[in-house]
C-alpha cells in the first residue's frame, strides 16, 4: 500500500509539472494568438475603407494585457467599422470579448476614440459610432479586461483527475484486501449471507451491510438458536440488560433493521411469535 501511495503522489507531480510547462508554452502561443487577430483587425479595418496596400506595422505588445496597433499612412476612420473590425477579427483568433480600444492621435497622444466591449450587453460602451475621424496618424491600443483562455485546458483537466482516479484505485485496493481478510476469517452462513460477528459485516456478493454492535448481538443470538424461538425477555435482557439501558421498543427496531439486510434472501425469516418473542427461520430453497 505504500508503494501505491508513492506512485500516487509521484504521478501527481509529475503531472502538475507537465502541465505548468504546458501551460507556460501555450502562454507564449497565446501572445501570438492575439498579436495575429489584432493585425487581423487592423486589415479588415483596412480593406473596409477601400485600402488593400497600406502596411501594417507589427504590433506592440505594451503589458501583459495591453496591445498597440500602428498604419504605416495617414487614414480616416469611422467608429462603426473600427467596432466592426475588431469584433470580427477577435472573433476568428477566439479571443476574449471583454476589451476596451483606444484611436490615439500619433501627434499629441490624445484620445480621438474610444470605446468598450463587454460580454453583458447593457455594459458595453460604444459612443458616437457615426462621427468619422479626419485623416490622421493613429495608433490603436487594446486594453484586455479578462485573460485569454489557453488551448491546453485539458491538460489542467488531466492533472486534476489524475489524483482523483490515484485516490479510487487507492480506495478499491484498500476494499479488496479488507474482503481478502474477511475471506480469511471465520463466519457464520445464514442462507446466502456470510456473517462476521468480528468485523460487525454481514455479505451477500456485491451486497454489503455494517452492522450496529446490537443489530451484530441479537443476529448472533437469533443465529446461535436456529428455527427456535427465543422469548423477548431473554433477548432484551442479553443484550440491552446486561449493559444496564433497557428502551422501550429498542428490540422490534432492530429486528426490523435486520429484516431489511436479509429481505434479499427469501429463506430466511426473523418470525414474531406474537407474546412469546422472535424466531430465525432458516427455510431450504426449494420451499
Amino acid at each position: 500500500m505504500n508503494n501505491v501511495k508513492y506512485c500516487a503522489y509521484l504521478v501527481t507531480i509529475l503531472t502538475f509539472y507537465i502541465s505548468c510547462n504546458a501551460l507556460e508554452e501555450d502562454k507564449n502561443l497565446t501572445d501570438e494568438r492575439i498579436k495575429i487577430s489584432i493585425r487581423e483587425a487592423g486589415n479588415r479595418l483596412l480593406l473596409t475603407h477601400g485600402d488593400s496596400t497600406s502596411l501594417i506595422l507589427p504590433v506592440e505588445k505594451i503589458s501583459a494585457a495591453k496591445y498597440l496597433l500602428r498604419f504605416k499612412n495617414n487614414h480616416s476612420f469611422e467608429p462603426n467599422t473600427i467596432v466592426n473590425a475588431v469584433k470580427e477579427g477577435f472573433k476568428k483568433g477566439q479571443i476574449p470579448q471583454e476589451y476596451i480600444v483606444q484611436v490615439i492621435q500619433c501627434a499629441d497622444n490624445k484620445v480621438a476614440y474610444s470605446y468598450q466591449m463587454h460580454r453583458q450587453e447593457e455594459k458595453t460602451i460604444i459612443p458616437c459610432a457615426g462621427r468619422a475621424l479626419p485623416s490622421n496618424c493613429y495608433l490603436f491600443e487594446f486594453r484586455f479586461l479578462e485573460s485569454v483562455k489557453t488551448d491546453r485546458r485539458d491538460v489542467l483537466w488531466f492533472a486534476l483527475l489524475i489524483p482523483i482516479v490515484l485516490v479510487v484505485i487507492i480506495g478499491l485496493k484498500k476494499r479488496k484486501n479488507i474482503n481478502l481478510q474477511l475471506q480469511t476469517e471465520s463466519y457464520n452462513r445464514i442462507g446466502s449471507f456470510k456473517f462476521y460477528p468480528k468485523e460487525n459485516k454481514l455479505i451477500k456478493e456485491t451486497e454489503e451491510f455494517t452492522l450496529t454492535k446490537k443489530e451484530c448481538e441479537l443476529l448472533s443470538l437469533l443465529i446461535a438458536h436456529p428455527n427456535e424461538v427465543i422469548n423477548r425477555e431473554v433477548l432484551t435482557k442479553k443484550i440491552w440488560e446486561d449493559n444496564g439501558v433497557i428502551v422501550g421498543r429498542s428490540l422490534d427496531t432492530y429486528i426490523s433493521k435486520l429484516r431489511k439486510k436479509l429481505a434479499s434472501d427469501t429463506t430466511i425469516k426473523i418470525t414474531n411469535i406474537h407474546g412469546v418473542g422472535y424466531k430465525l427461520e432458516l427455510l431450504s430453497s426449494g420451499n
